[in-house]
């Protein structure tokens, strides 16, 4: 992140009235107006793969394309599939399990691949560019968060360690079925929930993000920098998947673990008391992650109802907004 936003700070500041949201806070897509009561939001992300079946590499991949919309409050309308495929090293019904995959979840979405491109690449890449649509006062971006505030996180923490044991042969079938079933849960869901409650509403939801590759701390780091508050996170009320604390206990983890400890070195305050291990799992990389909601204290049961009722599983009440203090975030 610090390396990207060195590469921003170089370019020229886009200026239009109509650009509602850009990249100056590291918000999880651009946000465009097209008339008074409609913008489009865009986004665009891809990877490597995370798991050995094709199909659920695919379903992963398009689960954490969309999720930048859904992160926005939108609702996803067209993709663009993004593929570098390894021409001549893998078999082309590969490659076709993992479209299927991607076409499966872009259809649960209620979206529609509308073309693509692919490139010949040393190492598979799959992805999407996606086109969503939100109201423009209706916008869940890093900006919101307000002091009060509770935070709500919708999936348990651990696909970094998993996706490291996985890649060294440690996990079981069924673990990392389980693994694959989550990561590719698609948001909508929990998108819903926020749209339900409100968004930007006195008392509704205030702020949202996903959490991916620059893991819980990172990406919150984000909204409290945006929003000028701090975010405290209490460790022992942090989602975990199952098997997670085990392997991350073993400093199983990836390398955003260390990166994120470098970008976040005097920003950050944790508490003595905290377990190491659910430190790191604060600081690793997730992939197709949760969303992380700063809503109003008087919509906690509001949201907690909406979210159960649309069957998001595994969510919790993982902090508070404060005030900004000497730190932009802390773990307790």
């Amino acid at each position: 992140m610090k390396d990207l936003a060195q590469v921003l700070r170089g370019l020229p500041e886009a200026k239009d009235e109509r650009l509602l949201v850009g990249s100056a806070t590291f918000d999880d897509a651009g946000v465009f107006r097209i008339a008074p009561d409609l913008a489009l939001v865009q986004t665009v992300d891809f990877f490597p793969p995370l798991v050995d079946d094709p199909r659920v590499y695919g379903q992963v991949a398009a689960a954490n394309s969309l999720s930048d919309v859904y992160a926005m409050g939108g609702t996803p309308l067209t993709a663009l599939g993004l593929v570098c495929f390894p021409s001549g090293m893998l078999d082309l019904e590969v490659l076709g399990e993992v479209m299927r995959g991607m076409a499966e979840k872009v259809s649960e979405a209620g979206a529609v691949i509308v073309g693509g491109h692919s490139v010949r690449d040393v190492e598979m890449k799959v992805g999407l560019s996606v086109t969503g649509t939100v109201h423009p006062d209706r916008i869940a971006s890093n900006a919101g968060a307000r002091p009060g505030d509770a935070l709500f996180l919708t999936k348990p923490l651990g696909m970094g360690p998993v996706s490291v044991a996985a890649k060294q042969h440690k996990l079981s079938d069924e673990v990392q079925r389980r693994a694959g079933d989550q990561m590719a849960t698609l948001n909508k869901a929990a998108a819903e929930a926020m749209r339900a409650v409100g968004i930007n509403e006195k008392d509704g939801v205030h702020a949202a993000t996903d959490v991916t590759g620059y893991g819980l701390v990172g990406h919150a780091r984000n909204i409290a920098l945006a929003s000028s508050v701090t975010l405290a996170f209490r460790a022992k009320a942090l989602p975990v998947f199952p098997g997670a604390l085990e392997l991350a206990a073993q400093k199983i983890h990836t390398g955003a673990v260390r990166q994120n400890e470098e970008l976040l070195a005097g920003q950050i305050e944790v508490a003595a008391n905290v377990d190491e291990v659910v430190r790191r799992l604060a600081f690793d990389a997730e992939t197709s992650g949760g969303l992380l909601i700063a809503v109003g204290s008087g919509s906690v049961d509001r949201l907690t109802t909406e979210l159960t009722a649309r069957g998001v599983e595994g969510f919790a009440v993982v902090g508070t907004v404060e005030p900004r203090g000497d730190k932009m975030l802390r773990l307790v």
